[in-house]
């Protein structure tokens, strides 16, 4: 057994077996993978790890598991500790181009667990790979304490993002929260004595979505990085399965040494020389029609506003964030009748409809092009009376 020091938990207890997973390449590669991607260059503290985040998940899910019989408390623990282990370099933010380009997401470990390493280790505390995988995924009853509506992931992470942005939106009562959290016929649900604690948690993430998660500068740099990380998979420079195993500072140099746009970008990310917006409005603008074609055509978009600008298209760029609906719906126990959230408490009915009149979609360019930008896109994306 061995204590590590975490600012957010403090004492972290950690097994022998855990130790065991820690030191594999596979979770020390997490050390080197920023949990929030490029958002540093709009807050200069996000420069932790999804190494620390991952060790705090496993502690909230040793917490959660002190009632579950011996199997389960293992098997929550470590998948918690390996739920992230997949994420690629610089997290979310290069996660829809390798998604794009190998049809994976940071979800898609089972490589990870046959690796020598890991699947050793597993062998050796007789756990199966597929139930990992199943817990990860949120497939059984189990894994929604790890990937649900409410669970261990998002309550770390929120306290954590808020500590190191500085951001003072991540106040949570986790332990009250873990505590009331219980399963009913294999249901996950809140318990009555948790609803402050839930709220508390959604108003968060409502707050750290606005300030954080979205917050333009961390938009247009993603956008940015992930543009020129399609120019070197276009270019053949690089193998998309290779990539996704790279971690921030491989990608960095890869960049760095690849002549032309690739490393305009990072360089640009460097010196924190970034694309503007052109546009940046309310998404409310563009009907659910609209918002589709966007999204799924938004090369094709990008490259029609370039040319109606008469600029190299690799500099305009159409940002429609994803919009996730439902993220409310969280099973709650009231006088032993389970309800949706959304029907005991009336302050997550404003909170949903806050979410989604503050989504908003940019264009983003070269500053020197800005002008220009603007008025093609306003024609190409028929927003021209909106703005």
């Amino acid at each position: 057994m061995k204590i590590i020091r975490d600012p957010i938990h403090k004492n972290i207890h950690v097994s022998d077996t855990c130790i065991r997973f820690i030191d594999t390449p596979e979770i020390q590669r997490l050390r080197r993978i920023k949990q929030l991607g490029l958002t540093y260059l709009a807050y200069p503290g996000a420069t932790h790890t999804r190494f620390e985040h991952s060790l705090g998940v496993m502690y909230l899910a040793d917490i959660f598991s002190k009632n579950l019989d011996v199997y389960d408390q293992k098997l929550l623990k470590i998948s918690a500790l390996l739920h992230d282990v997949g994420h690629s370099p610089y997290s979310h933010d290069s996660e829809e181009v390798i998604k794009k380009y190998t049809d994976k997401t940071h979800e898609d470990i089972g490589r990870i667990l046959e690796s020598d390493t890991i699947s050793s280790i597993l062998d050796d505390i007789d756990l199966k790979k597929s139930e990992i995988l199943d817990i990860i995924g949120g497939k059984k009853p189990l894994g929604k304490i790890l990937n649900g509506s409410i669970d261990i992931d998002k309550m770390d992470y929120l306290v954590r993002d808020s500590y190191y942005t500085g951001v003072t939106y991540g106040i949570i009562d986790l332990y009250r929260l873990v505590q009331e959290i219980s399963f009913i016929d294999n249901t996950l649900v809140i318990e009555d004595g948790g609803l402050q604690a839930v709220e508390s948690l959604c108003v968060s993430r409502f707050l750290m979505s606005r300030a954080v998660y979205y917050h333009h500068v961390s938009r247009i740099a993603e956008s940015m990085l992930k543009k020129a990380l399609i120019d070197l998979l276009e270019d053949k420079k690089v193998d998309p399965f290779v990539l996704r195993d790279m971690d921030d500072y491989e990608v960095h140099m890869l960049l760095k040494n690849y002549n032309g746009y690739p490393k305009e970008i990072i360089d640009r990310i460097e010196t924190r020389n970034l694309f503007k917006r052109a546009i940046y409005q309310n998404i409310s603008i563009l009907d659910e029609k609209m918002i589709s074609d966007y999204k799924t055509n938004h090369e094709r978009y990008e490259a029609e506003i370039a040319q109606n600008a008469r600029i190299d298209e690799r500099y305009v760029i159409l940002d429609i964030p994803e919009y996730q609906k439902n993220r409310f719906d969280i099973p709650f126990m009231i006088n032993d009748e389970i309800k949706p959230l959304e029907d005991v408490s009336s302050l997550i009915n404003v909170l949903d409809k806050a979410e989604t009149s503050d989504w908003k979609f940019g264009v983003y360019t070269l500053n020197e092009y800005k002008d220009k930008v603007k008025k093609a896109a306003s024609e190409v994306l028929n927003i021209g009376q909106k703005i």
